[in-house]
């Protein structure tokens, strides 16, 4: 009967061993684990960051080139380019022009 006790009792040393190191090795792993996670959440972050800002950027740039857009719909568009490319004028309008 000694030796029954003995056993059960190094078996049960043993079992509870074996428990404490796969408990002890789950929590490692699920240390790394989150430790790999928080990390991959923080590169989202930053990225995320940097495309909201990208996209404001294009938001303004859309709503300048729907200004320009207009711009180019306008007779004061047609005037100032038939001024400055073909050099037309009105009929009473003068014309300064620098000397070089």
């Amino acid at each position: 009967m000694a030796g029954s006790r003995r056993r059960r009792k190094n078996n049960n040393r043993a079992g509870k061993l074996c428990i404490g190191m796969i408990v002890f090795a789950f929590v490692a792993v699920m240390s790394v684990q989150i430790v790999r996670i928080s990390q991959k959440d923080k590169e989202y972050q930053e990225k995320q960051a940097v495309l909201e800002k990208q996209l404001e950027e294009e938001a303004k740039r859309a709503e300048e080139l729907e200004d320009y857009e207009a711009y180019t719909k306008s007779q004061e568009y047609v005037e100032d380019t038939a001024k400055s490319k073909l050099g037309l004028a009105y009929e009473n309008e003068i014309i300064f022009k620098e000397e070089e």
